[in-house]
């Protein structure tokens, strides 16, 4: 039986594991924090989709272990990287973890295996920051090992397309690299699609979330000025639509969240000032999605001061820290930088979401340290405002309406509802 190696075990390295223990292959995953390994050994699940039952599964069947001894990555024949992929002070690609996860998987490289970057990075990283690293051991790619680049394309939540039913691209560094990475993955995955190297299929997961990321700042720029006009952003998009061609449905928010969206597009004009190409149109777009929690905050001074209250002194109640709808995941959420603004003018913060019991560490923000309210009216007559950041199907939404004294609605989750004093963000 072969064995795959997966490094990192969050939202993308623990689906990683479960589709290959549903090919037949054993796994041996990898991560620095023991907390994790020391879960995951008692059967214990820290990522809502990924249920216990499951994780004790693959412990039953003795086909996973976990492990942060890196000395044995020699016992893998495929690894894969699932490390995060964070952007620098100055908004540079931050590739510490890629860069360190190599080093560990030089010191035990042996002939036959296949590498495999997963994590979302800028093309050339595979060729130009792997390769050099591994081939410092004396083994050659294309000879003694193998090397390749498959995007991650993991939806936290999203039950429709999980993990293995989501098409794989595959890039080698060569033929023999890509067949052996096509085999691998198709035995797990529903359809791969083979690319002719390593940086297209670097630059397609760019591509995917550049796309998403210029379009949502787009439908955030019109949220703006059809505000101004007393225009509803979302009934727009309702109405635009029902174009059955030509026209596909991005929604605004309070900013962007997740691990890939907010980044990769820095990841990508800073490789085009490499190349000495201006990217203004994509540089734009991250500004704007940069800038929306500003403006949420805005709309909240500016309701709150026609009720007379300034935010200095207001409680204020953030409805769903999570990035996302219905996910437990907090990466880059904007939420994050709704508290750091609010409490910089004053406020008194609190907060309520059913996924995330407390307030996790986060890298970029000094995060408050708050457990989760539970959403009851008696909370809600408590605040000055309730600030809705992600629009959770836990929520009780008429309750919400009819007990806070105010509500900021940044995602339209409360669309329909009268009985309370709401406004958009």
């Amino acid at each position: 039986m072969k064995t795959v190696g997966i490094i990192g075990l969050g939202y993308v390295g623990l689906p990683l594991i479960d589709t290959f223990q549903r090919a037949g292959y054993r796994t041996l995953g990898f991560d620095t924090d023991q907390t994790k390994i020391d879960k995951l050994l008692r059967g214990k699940s820290y990522i809502a989709h990924i249920p216990e039952t499951l994780i004790r599964s693959w412990l039953t069947e003795n086909r996973f272990d976990a492990t942060n001894d890196m000395s044995r990555m020699a016992e893998a024949d495929a690894l894969l990287i699932c490390v995060p992929t964070p952007l620098t002070a100055s908004r540079d690609p931050d590739l510490q973890y890629v860069i360190n996860t190599t080093e560990d998987i030089a010191r035990s490289l042996r002939p036959g295996q296949l590498i495999v970057l997963e994590s979302t990075t800028y093309p050339g990283t595979t060729r130009e920051v792997m390769l050099p690293i591994l081939e410092r051991t004396g083994l050659k790619v294309g000879v003694d090992f193998f090397l390749a680049y498959s995007p991650e394309r993991e939806d936290p939540g999203n039950k429709q397309f999980t993990a293995h039913c989501i098409p794989k691209v595959v890039g080698g560094y060569d033929e023999q690299s890509l067949s052996l990475a096509n085999e691998l993955y198709g035995a797990a995955f529903t359809k791969t699609v083979p690319v002719s190297s390593l940086e297209v299929a670097e630059a397609c997961k760019i591509l995917e979330n550049t796309y998403r990321g210029v379009n949502i700042a787009m439908v955030n720029e019109l949220k703006v000025l059809f505000q101004a006009m007393g225009i509803d952003i979302w009934e727009v998009i309702d109405a635009a639509k029902t174009k059955p061609f030509g026209f596909q449905a991005f929604y605004p928010g309070p900013g962007l969240g997740g691990h890939c969206i907010p980044i990769d597009p820095f990841y990508l004009s800073w490789l085009a000032r490499r190349f000495e190409l201006p990217t203004k149109f994509i540089e734009l777009s991250g500004e704007i999605n940069h800038s929306m929690p500003l403006y949420v905050v805005h709309r909240v001074a500016e309701a709150l001061n026609d009720l007379g209250k300034p935010i200095r002194g207001s409680r204020i109640g953030i409805l769903g820290v999570a990035y996302k709808k219905d996910v437990d995941d907090p990466r880059e959420s904007p939420a994050f930088k709704l508290m750091e603004l609010l409490e910089a003018r004053g406020a008194i913060l609190s907060y309520s979401d059913p996924h995330i019991p407390a307030l996790p560490f986060m890298r970029n923000y000094k995060v408050p340290q708050l457990v989760s309210c539970e959403l009851t009216a008696s909370y809600l007559q408590g605040l000055d405002c309730a600030l809705i950041a992600a629009d959770h199907s836990a929520f009780d939404y008429p309750l919400i309406v009819s007990n806070a004294p105010l509500v900021v609605d940044t995602r339209n989750a409360t669309r329909g509802l009268t009985g309370g004093k709401v406004v958009k963000a």
